[in-house]
């Protein structure tokens, strides 16, 4: 078994609802061990857009990272996601952030991801599930979150998953 971080994020349509149902979907995968609080975060890079949803979900699976991928991009697509502007809004993203095997870096993916060291919106309920994650060359998600702004982000709410969140 090999424990994946995935984010998860939404700012089209039912928000909620789509970070709901990807949860349930992942666990499919394998086993779905934690899930953090859900973030309502400001658009980084990109267009305008609304403000995202954002969590993550720690998985357990036999799945290889590529296949993983395969996967995420299955239950994207299911959800109606279009790739049509980088970092453009989107009904479902999910990305591998960080993993306890073996590094990747191939031209379709990379784990940990490269980004994930400077982006709140992951840092932040990674941190909630697995602080001590892998996200850059040394670091852990708990250090990286030290090095990063705010970035606006906010907790909606700790239990989600089957409770409307407070606002």
């Amino acid at each position: 078994m090999t424990r994946y971080a995935i984010a998860l994020g939404s700012n089209q349509g039912a928000r909620l609802d789509h970070l709901r149902r990807a949860v349930a979907e992942l666990d499919r995968l394998g086993s779905v061990e934690v899930v953090s609080g859900v973030y309502e975060t400001e658009p980084v890079g990109g267009p305008a857009q609304d403000p995202y949803l954002n969590a993550v979900a720690v998985l357990d699976t036999t799945a290889e990272p590529h296949d993983l991928l395969t996967s995420l991009h299955r239950i994207e697509a299911a959800h109606e996601r279009a790739r049509e502007v980088r970092w453009g809004p989107r009904t479902l993203d999910l990305d591998i952030v960080a993993s306890d095997g073996k590094a990747v870096r191939a031209p379709d993916l990379e784990i940990p991801h490269p980004r994930a060291a400077e982006r709140r919106f992951v840092l932040e309920p990674l941190c909630e599930v697995w602080p001590e994650a892998t996200v850059g060359k040394g670091l852990t998600a708990a250090a990286a979150r030290a090095l990063v702004s705010d970035q606006g982000v906010a907790l909606l709410a700790v239990r989600w998953l089957e409770e409307e969140p407070d606002r």
